[in-house]
Parts: C-alpha cells; structure tokens; sequence
C-alpha cells in the first residue's frame, strides 16, 4: 500500500471517531475512503466495522458515568443489540455480494438522510424527553416497550449488515420510548452500537477472516481511538454543520462509485 493511502486511511478513521462524539455516522467517512481506493464493498464493510469496534471502545469509557447511571436498562437491551447484530453479519456473509450491490446504494442514501435531518431529529427527542418530566436518577426504573426491544434488534440487523448512521438510528428509537436524559441516551447509543459492532467483528474473524484486512483495521483503529478519546474537545471546537457536510460529501463520493460499479459490472 502507498504512503499516501495508508496516511488518508489512518485520518478517515481518526475522523470517523471524531465525529462518532458528536453526530455518529463515522461510517459514512471510513466506508467511502475505502471503496474510492477500490476495496470492494463487502471487504470495506467487514474491515472498517473490525476497524470502528477500537473507537467504540474510547467513546464507551468516555460515557461510562452516564452509562453506570443507567445499568438496568442496558442489561435489558443488549441482547436485542447482540442478536441484531448477529443476524446483519450473517445476512451480509451469506447473501450474494450482488444483492449488497444494489441495496448499500440505498442504505447510503438513508444513511445520508438521518445524517442531514439529525439536529432537528436530536430537538424533537430533547422536546419529548422534557415533555416527561423524567429525572436522570429515575430514568433506568422505567418500564420499557416491546417495541423498544424490537427496534433495537432491527436497528441491530441494520448495524450488523451496514454499521452506517446506526448510532443515528439508536438516538431517534431512544428518543420516542426512552425518557431520560438525552446524556443517558447517548451513552446507552454508544454501547450498543459498539455491542453491534463487536459481535459482528467476531462473526468475521470466524467466518469471514480471508476477507479482512488486517493493515486497514489497524489504521482505522488507531485513527478511531484517538479520534474517540479527544473528539469531543476538538469536535465542540467546529462546527457541526461542517462535520455533516463532510458526512454528506464524502457519502456522495461512496454513493457515485457504487453506482458506477453497478453501470460498469
């Protein structure tokens, strides 16, 4: 690999972690860097989910107050997470890599809308959660909804077979049945997310381990770590609209070469 492609994968992922801290979707950063350097999609799927589990792990501790005041909860929902993301890494293992063809296009799409429309979805949940009058301390006494569980197992599947904008996914699920604090919800986001992504990386390192790539998890690891732990301090320093434009650029950049892969194939 060249220099200046392990250098710009090394700041996808260090971007990617960033940006998880604040508006999530990392994913729509590391994922489009690999398929314009020509990885083909499946393999950046698997390697950037193995890459993204490192910051998930820093973006986790950084939560870890918010997330001890919400145990109970977490211990409800995270076999939801882990069966959703089991069941989305065999769909994206034993599918044919065709069918991914022409729904990661969609995916990306959706992906990209959640990412544009988040500040106004993040103001409704805040609106809803104030609207109930919960206290954080009371937050994980709450009765929890069937429907929570479900969604969460779908959001899982989605996670397990796209990784993309599912953090986004979590926080609009979160905000219409869970009522705590939009901190408490955020850590509960994070840890499922990175629940998601684990068990899908352990999925691939069994089933699927000649098509990771180790040098790519590794910069996408370290990139996503130090972005997890110093994210929030520089990412409160910049603009979110500029972090979601890059999102949204760079999504486009993944959206036009999967179609041109789809003209040309």
């Amino acid at each position: 690999m060249e220099f200046w492609r392990e250098a710009l994968i090394l700041l996808g992922g260090l971007w990617a972690g960033t940006i998880n801290t604040i508006v999530g979707s990392g994913s729509l950063v590391t994922f489009p860097i690999l398929v314009a350097l020509g990885y083909a999609p499946v393999n950046a799927v698997i390697s950037n989910a193995m890459g993204l589990v490192a910051g998930g792990f820093s973006g986790a501790w950084g939560y870890r107050r918010e997330a001890a005041s919400v145990p109970r909860t977490l211990l409800k929902l995270l076999p939801a997470s882990l069966l959703g993301g089991l069941a989305g890494a065999y769909l994206l293992l034993h599918l044919p890599e065709t069918v991914f063809g022409y729904v990661a296009p969609v995916l990306i799409v959706v992906a990209l809308a959640l990412v544009i429309f988040q500040p106004r979805l993040s103001a409704w949940a805040k609106r809803r959660q104030d609207m109930e009058h919960v206290e954080p301390e009371q937050a994980d006494a709450q009765r929890l909804s069937p429907v929570l569980y479900l969604l969460v197992f779908l959001v899982g599947v989605y996670g397990g077979y796209f990784t993309a904008a599912q953090g986004i996914l979590l926080m609009g699920v979160l905000g219409v049945f869970f009522h705590g604090s939009l901190q408490q919800s955020n850590a509960i986001k994070v840890i499922l997310s990175l629940v998601v992504n684990l068990v899908a990386a352990c999925s691939y390192l069994l089933f699927a381990f000649e098509r990771i790539d180790w040098l790519v998890v590794l910069l996408i690891a370290v990139g996503s770590t130090i972005g997890g732990l110093v994210g929030a301090r520089i990412g409160r320093r910049l603009s979110p609209v500029w972090l979601r434009a890059v999102i949204v650029v760079l999504g486009v950049v993944a959206l036009g070469a999967m179609l041109g892969q789809l003209v040309n194939g």
